[in-house]
């Protein structure tokens, strides 16, 4: 079979053939695996931005395993987001500080991703996530953007269309 496959520090792009003949544009992006001096512990993480055909157009952000700062702040206002897959379940495996999204992390990352449809994923199955899904939602019922939040379940397929 083979393969390849390559490290990207962040803002780090790489291109790669799609088999419609369009090129994917994936771009690494900055992450924080919890709050800021934690790197020695938990290692460098990143995120990543998924775009067809121009690193300017519409794209897709998975934020990987990080805490809302200033890193993806920066992504907001580099791309044209439309849909943000976040690392959600304020995972806490290594004590009183939480290593993913909390719902107030989450909400920030709507803010600043105002016209992406907003789906929470890596929250359920793991006795170190501290917020369930239906916790996210409520928060965001709360806010009233509920609209805006997609709740995966597992197995089920989506459709994004940007």
């Amino acid at each position: 079979m083979g393969g390849s496959t390559e490290g990207l520090a962040p803002w780090q792009s790489v291109e790669v053939d799609v088999s419609d003949g369009r090129r994917l544009c994936v771009t690494a992006t900055p992450a924080r695996h919890g709050p800021h001096g934690i790197e020695p512990i938990s290692g460098d993480v990143v995120g990543f931005v998924l775009s067809l055909d121009s690193e300017g157009g519409p794209s897709v952000y998975i934020s990987g395993d990080t805490v809302w700062f200033d890193g993806v702040a920066e992504v907001a206002r580099r791309f044209d987001v439309r849909a943000a897959i976040l690392f959600t379940g304020s995972a806490r495996p290594r004590g009183a500080f939480h290593m993913t999204m909390d719902s107030n992390d989450a909400i920030e990352a709507a803010n600043a991703f105002s016209d992406a449809t907003i789906i929470a994923i890596h929250n359920e199955g793991w006795q170190h996530f501290t917020e369930t899904q239906s916790e996210l939602a409520n928060s965001f019922k709360a806010l009233g953007i509920a609209g805006r939040l997609k709740l995966l379940e597992r197995g089920i397929a989506v459709d994004l269309q940007l």
